[in-house]
């Protein structure tokens, strides 16, 4: 936790529910051990969804689908939104909550290596969610320029590694080295890309929120 768990609590204490639907898939995954973005990172989504109003948005790490259904509902009727998961085990749950949803025809989930598929897709989506592996949003950082159109949103999640990213590299476990130095690059990199303006924000485990030149 990098921000004081007193005033997340709270914060959170103030939160609406979601849908039922999405009440009950965030309580699926949790039981089952499946990483979903926490209340106050789900507030804060919902607002940029709500200012940008993106007619087209590309995830980076479906998981179970909850952030996308999230999203669905948060973006005007005729938008559209892809999805990429490598996870064999996660794919058939993410497919079966975007039909118990109903929003199969406007959620398109890609299977693969997402720095493989990411080459792969052309247009502009201008707004884009990463919440994949955190030790690869540096590579993918080049397709994600490339697929941002100007003006386009790039929302990173997860930047701070429960605070490990501040440390040195010294102080962090021989296993998360690389990790840890391949965040602090894409960070500097967010912050000093000439097409980026970037700000990263203290919020759930950090989040970068950078928009295109």
């Amino acid at each position: 936790m990098i921000v004081d768990e007193r005033i997340v609590t709270f914060i959170n204490s103030l939160d609406t529910r979601n849908s039922e639907l999405l009440e009950t898939i965030e309580m699926e995954a949790r039981a089952s051990g499946v990483p979903i973005i926490r209340r106050e990172m789900q507030s804060f989504l919902k607002v940029l969804l709500m200012l940008k109003k993106p007619a087209h948005i590309l995830e980076v790490g479906t998981a179970v689908g909850f952030s996308a259904l999230l999203m669905s509902e948060h973006i005007p009727s005729g938008s559209r939104i892809t999805t990429i998961e490598n996870y064999d085990k996660r794919i058939p749950v993410a497919r079966q909550n975007f039909i118990r949803a109903g929003r199969q025809k406007q959620i398109r989930l890609i299977e693969g290596d997402a720095s493989e598929v990411l080459k792969t897709l052309t247009g502009a989506y201008d707004f884009i969610f990463m919440d994949a592996a955190k030790g690869q949003y540096i590579h993918y950082l080049p397709d994600i320029l490339r697929l941002l159109p100007q003006g386009g949103c790039l929302v990173s999640d997860n930047v701070m590694q429960d605070g490990e990213v501040i440390e040195s590299r010294f102080a962090v476990e021989r296993r998360n080295r690389t990790i840890h130095a391949r965040m602090r690059e894409y960070l500097y990199e967010l912050k000093h890309h000439r097409e980026l303006v970037t700000s990263i924000i203290p919020l759930g485990d950090g989040v970068a929120v950078s928009i295109k030149r």
